[in-house]
């Protein structure tokens, strides 16, 4: 499939935007913010019930727009739930979606067509700011981190990017633009390796008296910053982040952006690295929530929230711009590193109600809190409609009028209605997918895991995965803990899931059969 590069009529698209509803009056195509928190929960906002600390811009956003509380990410980690949002494809369709590191090569190939790419098809300046983590260049672990990237992120449909390669646990410690590594300099060559370490070089495991952070497990190998990573660099000292700016850099990349886009229609994914391990807030939050650094890095994650709809005010845009907050997966308290998190925890449930957390089948692992805020055209409310970041593909796709070419977000549902509030009907079925690609489906009602293989605890983390020998049925009405499996009990209806779920995947292109 070759990718489109047409630009479509703005008039037409007025048209389009005019039709949504009789009673809003667009005068420009609204902007779109996608503000992505990492490894969040839906527990972990005080407007979707945190008592332990406030976060008063995402409780905002929510008072000011629809607060959804039955939205997931396609996966409960975030390699395949970034690829599924971007793509409007299920990851699991796809070989090499995978948990990446940062030396992976792009798992999204140029000619894929890709949410950006619509975005840039009906006239968009598009960019994107933050976490990428779905691999660079076209060789895994040959990537000359002291050149132009290509193929690189400017052929995915983003006229600019600000990026860190994958996270902050992962080697480089670098950021990029525009596919290349800011502050490289001739004479320190960037070189990063995942399978040994460079000559004399120390690291975590073998030098822990050289570590400001300590890791829990994992996380021991190449020492940046006095933090022990996933993988060894060396070189590149200038390029070097500062883990306790990260939050902020990104942030004012993020209103820069915004700031040299005002006067034209522009869709920005910032994907910030808040909570990410490792946890290093800035000193403004550093021991402010009193839950410790993971605490903290909520309340950054809700600064930045606070920045970004300031400035958009301040420029007048506030009115006719779509701000979605949201996170690639559940939370995980303990994933690598001893800040504390676990002892600090106190009364505080991030995952709200629900079972499991990052890696798992069950509900935390997916359901994550979303937040659709534009004042122009959507009104206040909450909804419980089931609803995947997938979809957010066809929906836009739908909302500005644009045709998608064959092939392209073969998952994705149009839901406007849905995402407007202006109904409670959502998905039919969805499927999830959990750390070993294992599968679940859920109608919003009932939640079926087929038998799987793999550990049913992820014993680091201590999270619940969910893999059983077994079929697991669950009633989220009646049951949204997880706690009852009532696979035998209801031995039909458990059946007839398990052929919906298997027609879903024996079907290549996601479409009714």
């Amino acid at each position: 499939m070759r990718k489109i590069s047409f630009v479509f009529p703005l008039i037409a698209m007025f048209a389009c935007l005019a039709q949504l509803n009789a009673q809003d009056s667009f005068i420009n195509p609204p902007n779109v913010v996608f503000i992505y928190a990492d490894d969040i929960g839906i527990g972990d906002f005080s407007c979707y019930g945190a008592t332990e600390f406030q976060t008063p811009n995402v409780d905002r956003a929510a008072e000011e727009g629809i607060k959804f509380t039955n939205v997931h990410s396609a996966a409960s980690v975030c390699t395949p739930s970034r690829y599924a949002m971007l793509m409007g494809e299920y990851a699991w369709r796809r070989r090499g979606t995978d948990v990446t590191g940062g030396d992976a090569a792009m798992i999204i190939q140029p000619d894929r067509y890709t949410l950006a790419d619509l975005f840039k098809q009906v006239g968009y300046e598009t960019g994107i700011v933050g976490k990428w983590g779905l691999g660079l260049g076209d060789k895994a672990g040959a990537q000359n981190w002291n050149e132009q990237f290509s193929p690189g992120l400017r052929d995915l449909g983003f006229d600019y990017s600000f990026i860190m390669a994958t996270d902050g646990a992962h080697v480089p410690c670098v950021f990029l633009e525009n596919d290349a590594v800011v502050n490289t300099e001739h004479n320190d060559s960037i070189e990063v390796n995942y399978n040994r370490n460079f000559h004399d070089k120390p690291s975590g495991r073998t030098n822990p008296e050289l570590l400001n952070v300590k890791p829990s497990f994992g996380h021991d190998q190449g020492i940046v910053n006095g933090i022990s990573r996933i993988g060894y660099m060396q070189g590149g000292e200038k390029a070097l982040w500062n883990d306790r700016e990260i939050s902020k850099v990104l942030t004012e990349k993020a209103i820069s952006y915004i700031e040299s886009q005002h006067t034209k229609p522009f869709f920005l994914y910032f994907a910030t690295h808040d909570a990410h391990v490792p946890r290093v807030p800035g000193n403004e939050f550093a021991g402010k929530s009193g839950m410790g650094p993971r605490g903290d890095s909520i309340l950054e994650f809700d600064w930045s929230v606070g920045q970004i709809m300031n400035r958009l005010r301040e420029l007048g845009l506030e009115n006719n711009t779509l701000i979605v907050i949201s996170s690639d997966n559940g939370p995980v308290i303990n994933d690598g590193y001893n800040d504390m998190a676990m002892e600090m925890l106190g009364e505080h449930t991030p995952g709200g109600v629900y079972r499991g957390g990052k890696y798992s089948s069950f509900e935390a692992g997916t359901r994550v809190p979303c937040i659709w805020r534009w004042p122009l055209a959507v009104s206040p409310g909450e909804s419980d409609a089931l609803l995947c970041q997938m979809d957010w593909f066809a929906t836009f796709a739908q909302m500005l009028g644009a045709t998608l070419p064959e092939g392209a977000a073969p998952d994705s549902e149009s839901l406007l209605s849905a995402w407007k509030g202006e109904t409670s009907k959502g998905r039919e079925w969805l499927v999830l997918q959990n750390q070993q690609n294992n599968l679940a489906i859920t109608n919003g009602e009932w939640k079926y895991i087929p038998p799987a293989e793999g550990p049913f605890l992820n014993k680091n983390s201590n999270i619940e995965i969910g893999n059983r020998n077994e079929p697991q049925l669950y009633n989220l009405k009646e049951d949204a803990r997880e706690r009852k499996n009532l696979a035998k009990q209801e031995a039909q209806l458990t059946i007839e899931i398990d052929k919906e779920l298997r027609r879903i995947v024996d079907n290549r292109y996601g479409l009714p059969l």
